[in-house]
């Protein structure tokens, strides 16, 4: 049994988190593939997983960490092979430097599912945080604006971020991926790390609408969004498609780091609907609309 880092500054004696990890790992994972981080403040330090202060029926760094050794255990090497599904990742940190690059589950079946959040909607807590924990990240440090020298790489991330469908892509490793389970309450689940030395794609093909307004280098962005997103194309590949630069007037393109590019795309779009629906004649009523699912109320009034 190999031990993993102390969580914090916690005893790992009284740390159930620690324990959990402690009974669960695999003889195979490495202490280098392995870490754990721990903030002084955040309400996951304080709970250590057993007194669910997040208000959650479970804790989610437990359901995380059961993943986390079931996705490790799945590394044997500096090369993995699988289905993108297809998706991209630009992180933010070091901006104007960041690392992006394409995330691949080392599996060989349809993993459409595993980075299309628009079909999760009823899915157990456990799938979701399966299909983020599945997803191994390969990474480039790439310059936002200078992102069409950066090499095949990026090509071939591009060519993933506008693929049509699941992708079969080839990854080389200049280190085995690793992973951080990280003390924080507001950090989302995501799977293995590492800096990409090669990438591989097999016949990739592009979204035509993606396409189209991909290589009209006139179009603005807000158009294309906008555009795009009238002729019904998801606003998860939208988001994917303005975060590596393929969208805009082209002396403006840039990569936008995924999280941002989120923010972007959603403004945009919200705020071109509450435009039209102020074009709406006016109803002499109050409505109230309401969806729940697990501990999530969306209340709308009209």
């Amino acid at each position: 049994m190999t031990p993993l880092s102390r969580i914090g500054n916690s005893n790992s004696s009284d740390n159930l988190l620690s324990e959990y990890i402690m009974n669960n790992i695999k003889s195979g994972v490495e202490d280098k593939q392995s870490k754990t981080d721990g903030t002084k403040k955040g309400i996951c330090v304080k709970c250590k997983g057993s007194r669910l202060l997040c208000g959650k029926i479970r804790c989610p760094l437990l359901v995380r960490t059961n993943y986390f050794l079931k996705t490790i255990s799945l590394i044997s090497s500096r090369e993995i092979s699988g289905v993108s599904p297809p998706s991209v990742f630009v992180g933010r940190i070091g901006y104007p430097y960041v690392y992006a690059g394409p995330l691949v589950p080392p599996i060989h079946e349809d993993t459409s599912l595993y980075d299309k959040p628009e079909q999760w909607f009823g899915k157990s807590i456990d799938q979701i945080v399966a299909f983020r924990s599945l997803l191994i990240r390969g990474k480039k440090r790439i310059h936002v604006s200078k992102f069409m020298d950066a090499g095949k790489i990026f090509e071939k991330t591009l060519d993933i971020a506008l693929a049509d469908n699941s992708v079969e892509t080839e990854l080389k490793f200049t280190k085995k991926p690793k992973d951080s389970i990280f003390l924080d309450n507001n950090v989302q689940p995501f799977g293995p790390s590492a800096i990409i030395e090669k990438l591989h794609v097999n016949n990739s093909r592009y979204d035509h609408k993606l396409e189209k307004v991909f290589y009209d280098t006139d179009l603005n962005s807000t158009q294309a969004i906008l555009e795009l997103y009238n002729k019904d194309v998801r606003v998860t590949k939208i988001q994917k498609a303005f975060s590596v630069g393929a969208l805009g007037i082209k002396r403006n393109r840039r990569l936008v780091p995924t999280r941002w590019s989120i923010t972007a795309v959603d403004d945009i779009i919200s705020k071109n609907l509450v435009n039209i629906v102020k074009s709406y004649p006016e109803i002499n009523e109050f409505r109230v609309y309401e969806s729940k699912w697990r501990k999530n109320s969306d209340l709308l009034r009209s």
